[in-house]
């Protein structure tokens, strides 16, 4: 018997978009989604551990796994290496799961280019600076890295003809609801079921050309060109 084909969700955005939070709560109210553990070349931050938040590897290793096309997508962020193994949609078709992965905006093209009807969401803080206090809140980069993941936010966010669906986070509860929302929604699309009118209204309201104006008011906090 043919193994299901896995669908794939990508979630994307800045770091003090609410990112984490929001992937833990759609893994823990929406059944049959598995979580890709990426690799990457960076040190573990406190607290962190291996295979959980990510599959710490050395530099090595990760270009040898590169070498030999092991990666559905990788990326190469402050001057470390973060990637998806291929691996990881042959095991959520095995246990007839969907797959979701938690990458960037390179990532989520490639990913993307591969398999174009993988569903990408877009996490976007509500302003510059409200992400700029989320950063400096969290109390774990220097100001340099602060301004760096500043300036990487905005190019992210202009980056956002790459997703389908946009999420700003003003309130979590409310985006952690709304993102589940458009998960639920794709999946019963793919899968040819109904979906509720109410679900669909929802979710239809979040897709990325419904957000036009929304994502040009958050590009001005940035002081960049507006879509």
């Amino acid at each position: 018997m043919t193994a299901r084909r896995a669908q794939i969700y990508i979630v994307s955005g800045p770091s003090g978009s609410g990112k984490t939070t929001m992937v833990e709560h759609l893994l823990k109210t929406v059944p049959g989604l598995l979580f890709s553990v990426s690799f990457t070349t960076r040190p573990p931050r406190p607290g962190e551990q291996n295979g959980r938040e990510y599959r710490f590897v050395s530099r090595e290793r990760f270009e040898a796994m590169l070498a030999r096309d092991e990666f559905l997508e990788y990326a190469r962020v402050f001057g470390d290496y973060y990637g998806t193994a291929r691996s990881a949609v042959a095991a959520a078709e095995k246990q007839g799961q969907d797959l979701l992965l938690d990458i960037d905006v390179q990532g989520a093209r490639q990913v993307k280019s591969r398999q174009a009807d993988a569903i990408a969401i877009l996490l976007l803080p509500p302003s510059w600076q409200e992400l700029e206090r989320r950063l400096r809140g969290r109390g774990v980069d220097s100001p340099e890295i602060v301004q760096k993941r500043l300036q990487r936010a905005r190019e992210e966010i202009e980056s956002y003809e790459t997703y389908d669906f946009v999420v700003v986070n003003r309130d979590l509860q409310e985006s952690c609801a709304l993102l589940e929302v458009i998960v639920t929604a794709e999946r019963l699309r793919h899968s040819g079921q109904p979906v509720p009118a109410a679900v669909g209204a929802r979710a239809g309201a979040a897709r990325r050309d419904a957000n036009k104006s929304r994502i040009s008011a958050i590009l001005e906090t940035f002081g960049t060109q507006t879509p």
